[in-house]
């Protein structure tokens, strides 16, 4: 078993393996799309965290889309904390959440973000995001 990045935990309160969390989404993108706003922002930190740049590109709007993704090489993902996934309408929501990193100095970050997700064609995509 290898636990899922994200850290979404099972009923028993024991990790969830990849493969039966983000996993499915980020490798069979395209057959299996995140369910909601929150399971898509967990497997957008998975990617982060997996460098999975196809992935993080194709879920975001495309009217806020980079041309491309560039990771910090020697970041180190160390957690995220989900604090709140809250559903505006059926087709909008936001999820609260925490992400710890630590840089290649050895340098540790916290990113706090209140983000805005939108579902298009069946599919969830990030919009954008507010620092706290």
């Amino acid at each position: 078993m290898t636990a899922c990045p994200c850290g979404r935990l099972d009923v028993r309160k024991r990790a969830l393996d990849y493969s039966a969390c983000c996993g499915r989404y980020l490798d069979d993108f395209g057959a299996t799309p995140a369910p909601d706003a929150e399971s898509l922002m967990r497997s957008r930190y998975t990617a982060f965290v997996r460098e999975r740049a196809d992935y993080l590109l194709a879920t975001w709007h495309a009217s806020h889309r980079p041309a491309q993704l560039n990771f910090d090489a020697g970041t180190r993902w160390l957690g995220l904390e989900v604090k709140e996934h809250r559903p505006v309408d059926a087709d909008h929501a936001e999820v609260e959440f925490v992400a710890r990193q630590r840089d290649a100095a050895g340098r540790a970050h916290r990113l706090h973000e209140r983000s805005r997700f939108v579902r298009e064609g069946g599919r969830w995509h990030y919009l954008d995001g507010r620092l706290r």
